[in-house]
């Protein structure tokens, strides 16, 4: 092994213990200032290097921007066989540990949360990744719900499409309820509490709810 070899071999692990603490930095600076007024700046400081230093790391910011997203999905499933989110049934109860998880890091929450919103602007450089991800999402939380409606005798598709994307909605919905209020919305029994119920109506359809608003029971 050449001086050279063994020197550049020290430093990948350095690299990447640098990495993940500007990785880091960058998910406090746009989760609490936005992609748009968190800067490069902001990052370097928190982490002791230059703008330049980071650009060393990174490219660019919207480079960051999507390593940030990348390593947020990274610690999702670190823990998973495989790391791959688990496919059926075994997916609702994912989520829901998911959220029990999202509790206990409110920065990646927040970063998420910020993110998604601003990506639906014009030419947003997140744009693609959230839309691709709700497009993966959906069809992940589609073929769970088949599985359990074939088990059921359900064949009603409208509902099954309608319930995965509500899944998802109320998900994210509460993250950014118990990001403005954490002490009033505890993040993981709601969301548990609302894909019980998603999951339920799917499957044993009840009453509509215009029949509650006329009286009727």
């Amino acid at each position: 092994m050449t001086p050279t070899t063994a020197s550049a071999q020290r430093a990948r692990p350095t690299t990447a213990r640098k990495r993940e603490e500007i990785l880091k930095a960058a998910i406090e600076t746009f989760g609490s200032k936005g992609s748009t007024n968190g800067t490069l700046a902001d990052i370097a400081e928190q982490v002791g290097m230059t703008h330049a230093g980071v650009l060393h790391h990174f490219g660019s910011k919207q480079k960051l921007l999507l390593e940030v997203l990348s390593y947020r999905d990274k610690t999702d499933v670190e823990e998973l066989t495989d790391q791959h989110i688990p496919g059926g049934p075994e997916l609702f109860l994912h989520l829901v540990r998911t959220a029990f998880a999202n509790a206990r890091r409110p920065g990646i929450v927040q970063v998420f949360t910020v993110l998604s919103s601003e990506s639906v602007t014009n030419g947003h450089a997140a744009h693609s990744y959230f839309l691709e991800r709700y497009q993966v999402l959906r069809a992940d939380v589609r073929d769970a719900f088949e599985v359990l409606c074939a088990q059921e005798g359900v064949t009603d598709r409208e509902a099954i499409d309608k319930a995965s994307a509500s899944i998802l909605a109320v998900m994210d919905g509460l993250q950014l309820q118990w990001l403005l209020e954490p002490t009033a919305v505890d993040l993981g029994e709601a969301s548990e509490f609302a894909i019980t119920a998603i999951v339920h109506e799917v499957l044993r359809p009840g009453q509509p709810l215009s029949s509650y608003a006329r009286g009727e029971s």
